[in-house]
């Protein structure tokens, strides 16, 4: 699949979560309208939230699948980062209002009203919901799109915390007991809170360069493994992620008087069965020859500095 063609799916499954998040919207602020419950008023919020990030992650998905340029050499996946970082500040945001709104239902209690078409309602919304969460997450892993995954694991939060608000109505409405509108509201609220804290944290391991996940490295160390040998040695192994592309880099290390054709022709090879292990991935390789003591002086993340124990993303030696 080209990355223009990526670039269209991507923005078609976006599209959806818009379309799901107006829907929803309409259908929550409708249920609250009718009960004036603020649990469903905080519900009604998340779903804003929805639409805010799905907004954001449309124009987050068009900026990150644009090809590598001359000053983002490295391309522009990273800004995958900057989504699931916004949608979780917004989700804390959110989080906040319902907080607000449900400590002044506690402090001054009403009634709720014409309960069963109010919660009819917030279950169609939520059923849209769940189908569109589903369809979201499964495309973002498959296309390792971390603003996909993120949006649709939001909406299926909504969908939990929907759950929760639907039967503490529906509690008030038979036991009489209006605090417990509010407190599911306050409950609703320290769940997404949970959700947003888990965005932001991702979001900034990504921007870190944080290195691929052990599953991941396992499949590096796989294939470095099949090529090891007597001849053949590996250090200096660093990974990271950028949105949906892996970074691999290591250096080779081979008899010194291998020809050239011979030291690439190996180097092309482990690209090949890394990029078809990792998926869409970018493999740096570094020759040395192993007889020269230098060659192992500069397995440090700077150059000729003796690391003090594995650096960032490394793995034991293949072979050496």
């Amino acid at each position: 699949m080209t990355q223009a063609d990526r670039r269209t799916r991507l923005r078609r499954l976006v599209y959806l979560s818009i379309a799901a998040a107006v829907v929803t919207i309409a259908l929550k602020f409708g249920a609250w309208a009718v009960t004036g419950s603020v649990g469903l008023l905080s519900d009604a919020a998340e779903s804003v939230v929805n639409l805010v990030a799905a907004l954001f992650a449309l124009v987050v998905v068009q900026w990150s699948t644009r090809p590598p340029d001359e000053e983002h050499t490295y391309g522009h996946e990273k800004a995958d980062y900057l989504s699931a970082g916004v949608e979780g500040a917004l989700i804390i945001l959110a989080a906040a209002t319902i907080c607000v709104t449900a400590i002044d239902r506690l402090l001054n209690p009403a009634d709720i009203s014409d309960v069963g078409i109010g919660l009819a309602v917030a279950v169609v919304a939520s059923l849209v919901n769940l189908g569109v969460g589903r369809k979201l997450v499964g495309a973002g892993r498959e296309y390792q799109s971390m603003t996909l995954e993120a949006d649709g694991k939001h909406l299926l939060t909504d969908v939990w915390t929907s759950a929760g608000v639907v039967i503490a109505v529906a509690l008030v409405a038979i036991t009489g007991w209006t605090p417990l509108d509010p407190i599911v509201a306050l409950v609703v609220a320290a769940n997404i809170v949970v959700t947003g804290v888990s965005l932001v944290r991702r979001s900034t391991d990504g921007l870190l360069d944080r290195a691929l996940t052990e599953e991941e490295l396992a499949k590096v160390d796989a294939v470095l493994r099949r090529h090891a040998g007597e001849q053949v040695q590996f250090h200096a192994l660093r990974s990271r992620r950028a949105g949906s592309r892996a970074f691999v880099s290591t250096h080779v290390l081979v008899p010194g008087d291998w020809s050239v054709q011979r030291g690439h022709d190996l180097a092309e090879q482990l690209d090949r069965e890394l990029r078809e292990a990792l998926g869409h991935a970018t493999v740096f390789t570094h020759l040395e020859p192993l007889e020269d003591p230098a060659s192992f002086e500069d397995t440090g993340l700077d150059r000729w500095t003796e690391p003090h124990g594995a650096a960032p993303g490394e793995r034991p030696r293949a072979g050496g």
